[in-house]
């Protein structure tokens, strides 16, 4: 068995063995598979796809190319992932409100990939928070302040950690096989017993369709079944950025502020009242959805949820001062108004190209190696169906190079009917 045969099946349409994925991810994960080799079998993946035999075998394979934790001693833990968006605050506010309701929160999350930011880029924005952990230190936080938030470690999933970073530099990362293996490796991994999942839906998702993102939402659940974890799909629409703010600074700021109850954006609630009643009725907190629902939205207004949040900033190394006056967070040098062309309703604030230009303002990676801008993005004062007047302001670019703020402001971000 080697590489250039496995390649060539799958390049011819062909279906890959248990053995042949098993081969690949183990050879791969341990640096006798090169990178243009694994570009050359992702992108025949991406182009040719994969039956559920195949992407099965294939989660299954990276889930264990390292240690698969064991979190019984925890309790009841229900983890929580989003196939990607674009303004994706969401386990930033949902995951304190969690814990905060008794709840054990072990997560690890993933970093941006292609046009959607990553929860560990935003949390490594906030001075001193430590994402790379230890297993042991993830685990006695969780007992210690019932939350942990983490990114991927070495040792779990690691074929994934790999895979990973590898489709976000050769334009593969819109593929339901890639997608859903690397999502459920890394929960099967990280000892969760049981999983909801957002699945986002539209321009500033990896799914545009209803159809591909219900497609993929039926693999996940499939996968999740066979590995004996209860998994629950919720399908989340992703036509414009979630909330307001959109760059990694910019996001934990709005993510704050809607914990110290400030102002929830619509979409938001909606999103944390829909992913966080399901939680809770699978660690059977509750009974019902709408029961779950009331007790999402009281732990953001009675402070509890707040305070968690800085629990775990705190207890992970960071600065909560910063928490605590989000006005101390470093700013981008120019902050460039969004100006409506006339008066109208919004009819589209199109997230793929918001986050497409938030990339390239430094928001996100072009490639693997480069770091990211923290400071820059976008903060919108207006969403879709909202009427404007002419030249009023709908929102700011964030920007450290004003030559690309202008080249920004050129992309027509908001159209008015």
């Amino acid at each position: 068995m080697n590489i250039q045969e496995i390649i060539a099946k799958k390049r011819d349409k062909l279906e890959l063995t248990k053995d042949e994925i098993e081969y690949f991810i183990k050879e791969y994960t341990s640096g006798n598979i090169t990178d243009y080799q694994a570009a050359a079998l992702v992108m025949a993946i991406y182009i040719n796809e994969m039956n559920d035999r195949e992407i099965t075998d294939l989660t299954l394979a990276m889930a264990n190319s390292g240690d698969v934790l064991d979190l019984s001693e925890l309790g009841e833990v229900v983890d929580k992932h989003s196939t990607g968006g674009v303004g994706d605050k969401i386990t930033l506010v949902l995951m304190p409100i969690i814990a905060s309701l008794g709840i054990p929160v072990a997560k690890m999350s993933g970093r941006g990939l292609g046009f959607t930011g990553g929860t560990i880029d935003k949390l490594e924005s906030i001075p001193g928070y430590n994402t790379s952990i230890t297993i042991e230190e993830f685990i006695e936080n969780v007992k210690k302040i019932n939350i942990s938030l983490m990114g991927q470690t070495l040792n779990l999933a690691p074929a994934d950690k790999k895979l990973y970073a590898l489709r976000d530099t050769i334009s593969c990362t819109e593929s339901i096989p890639l997608i859903a293996s690397s999502i459920m490796s890394k929960k099967i991994a990280a000892g969760a017993n049981k999983i909801v999942i957002d699945v986002t839906c539209g321009s500033g998702a990896f799914m545009k369709t209803e159809e591909d993102a219900k497609s993929l939402a039926k693999v996940m659940t499939s996968i999740g079944k066979l590995a004996g974890k209860e998994t629950v799909c919720i399908i989340t629409p992703m036509d414009e950025p979630v909330g307001y703010a959109v760059g990694n600074t910019l996001e934990v700021i709005e993510a704050v502020d809607i914990l110290k109850n400030k102002y929830i954006p619509k979409d938001v609630k909606n999103i944390i009242e829909e992913l966080g009643a399901n939680m809770l009725v699978l660690a059977k907190k509750v009974q019902t959805i709408e029961e779950g629902k009331k007790l999402i939205i009281e732990n953001i207004k009675n402070g509890k949820a707040y305070e968690k949040f800085k629990e775990l900033v705190q207890n992970q190394g960071g600065d909560i001062s910063y928490i605590e006056n989000t006005d101390k967070f470093e700013k981008a040098k120019y902050i460039v108004p969004i100006k409506a062309g006339k008066k109208g309703i919004i009819s589209k604030i199109d997230a793929y190209k918001v986050g497409k230009l938030s990339c390239y303002l430094g928001a996100g990676r072009q490639t693997k190696e480069d770091s990211i801008n923290p400071r820059v993005g976008f903060v919108f004062n207006k969403k879709v169906g909202e009427t404007v007047e002419a030249e009023e302001i709908v929102g700011y670019i964030h920007a450290d190079d004003m030559q690309k703020a202008n080249e920004v402001l050129e992309n027509n971000i908001v159209e008015i009917g």
